[in-house]
């Protein structure tokens, strides 16, 4: 076996066929992870032919790649493209898992934690996956689709097809992107953890003034109560500064770093 692809092929295949699969490797491994898209939920044939769809998109938009001439050279793109792409809807998938952690803070904060925590195939608190859900419904109403192809579109001008990435700055950004995350979570969850400071000081000094009641089962029920509201009257909020957030990064992906 020669390092070098059959000219016979690389002619009857094309240049478009060419560009077309280069294109779909890093297409494809970005919307495997990619949020709403990606989810183990989806049946895999759906998501290769989402892949495909957005191939198509993606392809014609892209400036003309060059025609692998060895096997060897076809492989630098899978590797290179694959490692993008990878990247690319990793940092995408941060921002549903500052949803996903708002929502064990904000569980773990109002005693809902154990509610329905095992009914998904990723287990989380009931508070999580209604956050969870709400986002991506919200993200899809508001163009995900849309913005996901265009950043597909833009990776290119930002890491050329071909091209290795540089480890340093990988590595920056993508502890950027994590710190961002878990900082959007705490913010998101603010209302719920200052919440439950008032009713644990307002239960103290409850106990403290009442020995004899046993304020746990009483605030147990209120505490609860309590986080539903919050839930109900600070949902809209909490998706409006998330989903800002988020299409704020399909703007300027590496903002985190400046």
């Amino acid at each position: 076996m020669t390092g070098f692809l059959d000219p016979g092929l690389v002619a009857l295949l094309g240049a478009g066929f060419w560009h077309g699969a280069i294109v779909f490797l890093r297409v494809s491994t970005m919307v495997s992870v990619l949020p709403a898209f990606g989810e183990q939920l989806v049946p895999v044939h759906v998501r290769l032919a989402l892949a495909l769809a957005f191939t198509f998109v993606v392809a014609p938009a892209v400036p003309a790649l060059g025609v692998p001439q060895s096997v060897g050279g076809f492989g630098l793109y899978v590797f290179t493209e694959t490692i993008v792409g990878l990247a690319l809807g990793i940092g995408v998938r941060f921002f549903f898992h500052a949803l996903q952690t708002a929502g064990s803070i904000a569980a773990q904060s109002t005693s809902l934690a154990q509610m329905l925590g095992g009914a998904g195939i990723d287990p989380m608190p009931a508070v999580g996956a209604v956050m969870f859900w709400a986002g991506a419904a919200l993200a899809m109403i508001l163009g995900l689709h849309i913005h996901a192809a265009e950043f597909m579109i833009y990776s290119y001008q930002l890491f050329p097809a071909g091209q290795f990435l540089d480890a340093g700055m990988l590595s920056e950004w993508g502890v950027a992107r994590v710190s961002r995350s878990f900082a959007l979570a705490f913010t998101m969850a603010a209302p719920f953890v200052i919440g439950a400071v008032i009713y644990n000081l307002t239960l103290g000094i409850i106990n403290r003034a009442m020995p004899q009641l046993m304020v746990a089962m009483v605030g147990a029920p209120v505490v609860t109560f309590g986080g539903l509201v919050i839930l109900m009257v600070g949902i809209p909020m909490i998706l409006n500064t998330w989903s800002e957030a988020l299409f704020g990064f399909f703007a300027n992906p590496g903002g985190a770093l400046q």
